[in-house]
């Protein structure tokens, strides 16, 4: 559980990946000795094993944006991201939205950035779902008795 927004407690799920990423952090960049007890550390500097703040979040992503050669890219915005990527992992709306902490499920709509091939799948998809019932029942290539008097 974590504290979220508005002081709003959340269940944050961890993949295995997260825990192998840990343990590499932990064993080959962590600074030590540390203040304290906090994960995240800034590595290098006057202010090296102490806790790394939001602002010092925020300095690394913006290194790694002019290393990439991005014009512009935020922690907020890769907050986007990672929700749309769920989103086109086949998580559902519903469960996005528990996991942002959102209280509208058009506040989570928002969020979403939806690639237009994904977009193209789903429409596929929702197609071909709908082209196998009318198959199965025997509607085929008509629109079947009651519809094709119109």
């Amino acid at each position: 559980m974590a504290d979220g927004k508005g002081g709003h407690q959340r269940i944050v799920p961890l993949s295995q990946r997260f825990f192998v990423s840990l343990a590499a952090y932990l064993s080959l960049e962590r600074p030590e000795p540390a203040v304290d007890d906090h994960v995240f550390l800034v590595l290098k500097g006057p202010r090296r094993g102490h806790p790394l703040s939001a602002a010092g979040l925020d300095e690394i992503v913006s290194g790694a944006r002019d290393r990439a050669g991005i014009e512009h890219l935020t922690c907020h915005q890769l907050r986007h991201t990672c929700f749309t990527r769920l989103r086109e992992a086949g998580m559902a709306l519903e469960a996005i939205q528990a996991q942002a902490g959102h209280r509208s499920i058009e506040s989570t709509r928002i969020y979403l950035h939806l690639a237009n091939d994904w977009l193209a799948g789903e429409y596929r998809r929702a197609c071909e779902a709908i082209d196998a019932q009318a198959i199965g029942n025997d509607l085929g290539p008509h629109l079947g008795p009651d519809l094709g008097a119109r």
